[in-house]
C-alpha cells in the first residue's frame, strides 16, 4: 500500500513537471516550429548587387564568330537577369550579392582579339559609343570585385584575366585623317589578376618625338614593363580605384598600395577619348578553360 502511494506521488510531480515546461514553452512564444520557419526564412534571404547600369554595355561571348560577338546596351540591358541570351554569362549571385561574369574560349569575340570576353563598356550617353572622355576631363572608376574560378594551364598555373581597362578611342576626324576602318586605339590600362595577384600594364611611346599624325598609329605604342602590386588578393574581395586626371594616371589596391604613372607618355596620350571597361575580359584559348569575376559595387565619376 505504501509502495502504491509513493508511486502515485511520483506519477504527479513528474505530470507537474511536464505541464509547467510546455508552460514555459508557449509563454516564450517560440515552437519548434516557429525555429524551423526562421531558419528557413534565413536560407532564402537574397542579396542583389547595387551597381547601376545605366551607363553600360556589355559584351558577351556569344555570337557569329569572330567580330560578332554580342552586345546589350542601356536600356535592355537592366533586365539581364531574365535575359536568356545574357544569363549564362552574366548572373545576379544571390548568396553573395554580387553581379559575376562568366566567361570561355568561343569563336565570337570582338575585332581586333582572339580572346573572348564578358565585360563591360562604359557608356557616357547610354546607347551611344561616340561620346568618351580625355584625361583633361578625368574620370574615376571604384570597383569591389572577386576573381572567384580561374582554369589552369598545362602546367599548373592560373589562367589570366583582365578584370579593368581603359580603352582608347580615335575621334572620327582622328580615325578619317589616318585612313583606319575603325575607331579603335590602344587601351592605355589593362589591370590583370594573375596568380592571386594584381598586376598593371599601361602604353609608352616607342619614340617620344613622335609627331601628331604618328601618335594616333596604333604602332607608335607599346606595352611597358608591368607593375606588380605586392599583395595578394586570391579568391577574396579587393577593391581597386582608378584615378585620371590630366597628364597623370593613379591606380590603387586596397586603398594602401599605388601604382602612379604622371610622366610624358601620359601627357601625351590627352590625344586621345577613352572609356572604362570592367568584367571578365579571360585570356586563354585552351579547351576546357574559363573563369568567373565578381563585382559588388562599381561606380564611375567624371
Amino acid at each position: 500500500m505504501q509502495n502504491s502511494r509513493k508511486g502515485i506521488l511520483v506519477f504527479i510531480v513528474l505530470l507537474f513537471l511536464s505541464v509547467n515546461a510546455t508552460s514555459q514553452h508557449q509563454k516564450s512564444g517560440v515552437s519548434e516550429s516557429d525555429v524551423k520557419l526562421k531558419k528557413s526564412k534565413k536560407k532564402k534571404r537574397v542579396k542583389l548587387p547595387e551597381i547601376d547600369l545605366s551607363n553600360w554595355k556589355v559584351t558577351i561571348p556569344e555570337g557569329s564568330g569572330k567580330g560578332g560577338a554580342i552586345s546589350v546596351e542601356p536600356p535592355e540591358i537592366s533586365n539581364y537577369a531574365t535575359n536568356k541570351i545574357l544569363k549564362p554569362y552574366m548572373y545576379n549571385d544571390s548568396a553573395k550579392g554580387a553581379l559575376t561574369f562568366y566567361a570561355y574560349p568561343t569563336s565570337a569575340t570582338t575585332a581586333n582579339t582572339k580572346y573572348s570576353r564578358s565585360e563591360l563598356r562604359e557608356q557616357m550617353e547610354p546607347g551611344d559609343d561616340n561620346v568618351n572622355w580625355t584625361f583633361k576631363q578625368g574620370g574615376i572608376l571604384k570597383a569591389k570585385l572577386s576573381v572567384d574560378e580561374v582554369s589552369r594551364d598545362k602546367n599548373g598555373k592560373y589562367h589570366k584575366v583582365i578584370i579593368l581597362q581603359i580603352h582608347g578611342r580615335l575621334t572620327n576626324d582622328q580615325r578619317d585623317l589616318i585612313g583606319q576602318r575603325d575607331n579603335n586605339a590602344p587601351p592605355v590600362l589593362k589591370i590583370y589578376w594573375q596568380d592571386g595577384k594584381i598586376r598593371v600594364k599601361t602604353k609608352k611611346l616607342k619614340f617620344a618625338d613622335v609627331n601628331a599624325l604618328g601618335i594616333l598609329h596604333e604602332e607608335a605604342w607599346t606595352d611597358d614593363e608591368g607593375y606588380n602590386f605586392k599583395e595578394e588578393v586570391g579568391f577574396g574581395k579587393f577593391q581597386i580605384e582608378v584615378k585620371v586626371t590630366d597628364g597623370k594616371m593613379v591606380i590603387s589596391l586596397n586603398k594602401a598600395e599605388f601604382a602612379v604613372y604622371d610622366d610624358f607618355n601620359m601627357k601625351r596620350w590627352g590625344v586621345f577619348e577613352n572609356y572604362f571597361k570592367a568584367g571578365n575580359y579571360f585570356q586563354s584559348r585552351d579547351e576546357g578553360s574559363f573563369s568567373k569575376v565578381s563585382f559588388y559595387e562599381l561606380e564611375v565619376e567624371h
